[in-house]
């Protein structure tokens, strides 16, 4: 049977390090602390509801999908000296029904454990994941969607050079629509 381009190539999440973390592909091991995270209200406050443990699964099971889909996707972020889970990072492709239509071009996102939170750790896998981004994926351009009221992303995506904040509408809530165009 020959390949067939369209399935994409069968990759995984490239490992990334930065000071103080590593970013990894996505185990088995790590769906109990994906699932107490996703399931935390003040995690999803500003992103939809507490997740279920099958939600968290289904989320679990599309990181570790992305990467031989699309050639890139969302890593596990650890911290390097212990080991212990922080959250996920990277991009993806989520066919929002948005205007104006982002489809095709990988979305950044970011989620962190509330004890890592306000450590700058977002930040740095952010910044790692952008560089891997714009070394190894032939794209212009990233985006973000932010809920106006989450502050704190709001300043990491400024922070990693996001700008020109677009306000959409997503699902009955309004959001903001970030860009970061890369230099070619």
């Amino acid at each position: 049977m020959g390949s067939h381009k369209s399935l994409g190539a069968l990759v995984e999440a490239p490992p990334l390090e930065t000071d103080r973390l590593l970013l990894t592909a996505h185990f088995v091991d790590d769906f109990a602390s994906l699932a107490v995270r996703w399931a935390d209200p003040e995690v999803t406050k500003h992103i939809g509801k507490p997740s279920t443990p099958k939600e968290s699964w289904k989320r679990l099971l599309m990181y570790r999908g992305l990467w031989p889909l699309l050639g890139y996707g969302i890593w596990a972020v650890r911290e390097k000296r212990s080991g212990r889970y922080v959250g996920d990072v990277g991009f993806a492709d989520l066919h929002r029904e948005i205007e104006p239509n982002i489809d095709g071009i990988p979305e950044a996102g970011w989620v962190l454990s509330p004890w890592a939170q306000g450590k700058g750790y977002a930040s740095e896998a952010l910044n790692a994941a952008l560089a891997w981004l714009q070394r190894e994926v032939k794209c212009d351009r990233t985006v973000c969607l932010i809920a106006p009221e989450n502050l704190p992303s709001k300043r990491v995506a400024e922070k990693a050079g996001f700008g020109s904040p677009r306000v959409i509408q997503y699902e009955g809530a309004e959001g903001l629509l970030y860009t970061l165009h890369f230099k070619q």
